[in-house]
């Protein structure tokens, strides 16, 4: 089954030490017409795959051997050798909400699966995160920064890329990292669902974003917004 951007078949790496992990999503993803470019073991595989396959979804583990999967991901990211619109990494974890989990957001990841997942969330959740969506609804994104941010640290000066965004789209920013979705943001700006993806969408372009999950990490990061802030 074709992507629906350039016709041609998805294409996927998985990233696990578990050799039942690795077969099994495997097989799922075949089944399903996404084309499994490679299957590794360990961190460093995983970006040497990454690099000669060219994949659109990293499947990727957290605890591998030699190389763990956030500083995979962090180089994979890093490289982005396609632009915006290069390999998307989805962290593999057996617990929700692992501080692992959060370390991996913060590197580029764009959202989490656990391992147990139904054969369909895991073929819906690669098709979703190639078409540039996240892959973390915005409230279990902001839990799970808002657990593991460090409170006890004064919050950071505003990130220099901030500059660049308008009043309003300052203010979508923010309340989008309160965990409102498109609809309820629309509601509270007395705005189009339509212009409310408009400024998502500029403020994804000028801070050189992949998706929302890293526009709340950001958020948070930058100390635009606090934990335990409310809409």
């Amino acid at each position: 089954m074709a992507d629906g951007v350039s016709g041609a078949p998805l294409r996927a790496v998985i990233a696990d030490d578990q050799a039942l992990v690795r077969t099994g999503f495997g097989m799922i993803l075949s089944a399903d017409g996404i084309e499994v470019a490679a299957e590794v073991a360990d961190g460093a595989d995983a970006v040497a795959a990454v690099r000669r396959t060219r994949p659109d979804v990293v499947l990727m583990d957290i605890r591998m051997p030699r190389m763990d999967g956030i500083e995979a991901t962090r180089r994979i990211l890093a490289e982005r050798p396609d632009g915006s619109d290069g390999t998307r990494v989805i962290i593999l974890t057996t617990y929700d909400l692992d501080h692992y989990v959060y370390a991996a957001l913060t590197a580029g990841a764009s959202g989490f699966l656990l391992k147990d997942v139904t054969p369909e969330h895991l073929v819906a959740a690669v098709r979703l995160v190639r078409s540039g969506d996240a892959l973390l609804a915005p409230t279990i994104t902001r839990r799970l920064i808002e657990r593991f941010a460090h409170r006890d640290e004064p919050p950071a000066a505003l990130h220099r890329d901030l500059s660049d965004l308008t009043p309003r789209e300052l203010e979508v920013l923010r309340l989008l990292a309160t965990g409102l979705t498109n609809a309820e943001l629309a509601t509270r700006l007395t705005l189009s669902p339509t212009t409310v993806k408009t400024h998502i969408g500029r403020i994804l372009n000028k801070l050189d974003l992949r998706d929302r999950v890293q526009a709340v990490v950001l958020a948070y990061e930058s100390g635009l917004i606090s934990p335990g802030s409310t809409p």
